[in-house]
């Protein structure tokens, strides 16, 4: 059913009087277009305020909650309110709605209504997340469809802009991801450490940094620092572009916004993370080992040789196996949220907060389900 099934005229005359012409299907699928209008005339007095309904096909209780409202309004002040050529089954529902929307208004302060008002702002919170979810799906839909066109035609693609990327998303977050990693691996071995020299185990401490580091730690690290660092600057980037019709005039001149933002921080990211896990491993290792050598008196030559004895080389390609998975979530969920950037600066930062969260959210999450499938099928 078309939006334009639904009508709602304001016809104000000069004797202070207001006609209110109803049409077509006044229901819960069409009234939210009419807040503003009804909001604004709420503002105006009257001394006579007249529906107008011989057009009208459809009510539902929705709606004639809504004319309930506005009657309630302008009977409350000076205005006079009448109804004309209102079917009686429509008259019946909105003799229903007066009732209960006084009833509400009486009762506004119990528990009862702080309640109906807490389920309905969840339900507003579900529908909105469903909402954004099947936006989200549409727009891997459409990244997958311009990915497989880009097959076609490679010579299309932007590989300088790739590059760029990589510079800027991988590159560029090597200090970063080193500090935190080698943080990491020394709290780690340094705890380890505490523990292991209580039952002379001092040498297994390689076993437990090498494996930790290399399977799980680094790569989760590596991408909650990516998740926090690009995510919001995609974002960012594409939320201002947006709001400067940049898109829109891109999309004017016939280029598509996926192909040129979209793809380009996708595939460089997806390409970065497997080297910036690596290149996290090694610096987690090697803070483990100045605990190792500090606290427990294993050289950096012993403790070499004992990872190299106990150290398998699945635990390493796990570690890689995960991080362009980490990387494509990373830059779908930071360019989808700079496209759902409106027109003002607040909105830039909502959606660059929103993006993080979700980024890292998304990476922990996905890194659990790897686990365990891992862990159940033997690896």
């Amino acid at each position: 059913m078309a939006t334009a099934n639904i009508g709602f005229e304001i016809l104000e005359n000069i004797d202070e009087s207001c006609n209110i012409v109803l049409s077509g299907y006044f229901d819960k699928r069409y009234i939210k277009k009419i807040y503003s209008k009804i909001k604004k005339l709420k503002q105006k007095e009257f001394l006579l305020v007249s529906f107008e309904c011989s057009s009208l096909k459809n009510l539902d209780y929705t709606g004639a909650l809504m004319i309930a409202d506005i009657i309630a309004h302008f009977s409350s002040g000076k205005a006079s309110v009448a109804i004309s050529h209102m079917d009686n089954s429509f008259r019946d529902i909105l003799m229903f709605a007066r009732k209960n929307l006084r009833q509400i208004k009486k009762s506004s302060n119990d528990k009862e209504i702080v309640f109906v008002k807490l389920i309905n702002s969840a339900g507003k919170e579900i529908y909105e997340k469903i909402d954004s979810f099947f936006l989200f799906l549409s727009f891997v839909g459409e990244i997958i469809k311009e990915t497989c066109m880009m097959v076609k035609t490679p010579w299309r693609y932007r590989f300088k802009a790739t590059a760029v990327q990589i510079e800027k998303s991988g590159a560029k977050a090597l200090p970063i991801v080193a500090l935190t990693s080698f943080l990491v691996g020394l709290v780690i071995a340094y705890q380890g450490a505490e523990q292991l020299a209580k039952f002379g185990a001092n040498i297994f401490i390689v076993d437990m940094v090498g494996i930790s580091i290399f399977r799980e730690l680094a790569p989760l690290i590596a991408a909650i620092v990516i998740a926090g660092r690009s995510s919001s600057s995609y974002t960012a980037e594409i939320g201002t572009m947006k709001i400067t019709e940049e898109i829109d005039a891109m999309k004017t001149m016939g280029f598509s916004p996926v192909v040129f933002l979209v793809l380009p921080r996708m595939f460089a990211l997806i390409l970065a993370m497997p080297l910036i896990v690596f290149f996290a491993d090694c610096v987690g290792i090697f803070g483990g080992m100045i605990v190792a050598d500090t606290r427990l008196g294993i050289s950096y030559n012993e403790f070499l040789l004992r990872m190299r004895d106990v150290l398998e080389m699945k635990h390493v390609l796990i570690g890689l196996f995960k991080a362009p998975f980490f990387g494509l979530l990373i830059a779908l969920i930071g360019c989808f949220r700079g496209f759902q950037v409106t027109g003002s600066t607040e909105s830039i930062g909502r959606y660059t907060t929103i993006s993080v969260v979700n980024a890292i959210f998304w990476v922990i999450a996905c890194n659990a389900l790897i686990s365990v499938m891992l862990t159940e099928i033997g690896i």
